[in-house]
């Protein structure tokens, strides 16, 4: 398997897979329905990468270890690449008018412009844009 044809899945733990499925439908995402039940959805990002949301209890079922408690630790910072500046606002109002809160500042680099929130549980999202003529793209 070359990187190219390489799949990706991120893993997430939710509280409430109803209210995750809600919240992320407005900022546009589609779900597979063949790998949809009452514990787990699988949420589309792109043709090649998509995020497992599973209830707690299942999440737990793959590992051996404690879940994170988002409200004051970390697991990570998802990032997700937006079209243009104003896609970046866009889908980050959509989130905080949603439920989610703010995570941090607006990052403003001139080739590169982001922001950051929380999903309603705890997980970090990045929605960012970069100027694809500042690396000679």
């Amino acid at each position: 398997m070359t990187n190219a044809s390489r799949k990706f899945f991120l893993n997430l733990a939710v509280k409430d897979l109803e209210a995750s499925v809600a919240f992320f439908t407005k900022l546009g995402f589609t779900f597979y329905e063949r790998f949809t039940d009452e514990s787990a959805t699988c949420m589309i990002v792109n043709d090649g990468a998509c995020v497992m949301l599973l209830v707690e209890e299942k999440f737990q079922g793959f590992t051996s270890k404690s879940l994170c408690d988002t409200t004051t630790n970390i697991e990570g910072i998802f990032a997700l690449s937006a079209e243009s500046r104003e896609e970046v606002d866009r889908i980050t109002d959509i989130a905080l008018a949603e439920g989610g809160t703010p995570a941090e500042g607006p990052q403003d680099h001139g080739f590169m412009y982001g922001r950051s929130f929380q999903d309603p549980d705890g997980h970090v999202w990045d929605v960012f844009w970069m100027d694809p003529t500042a690396f000679g793209g």
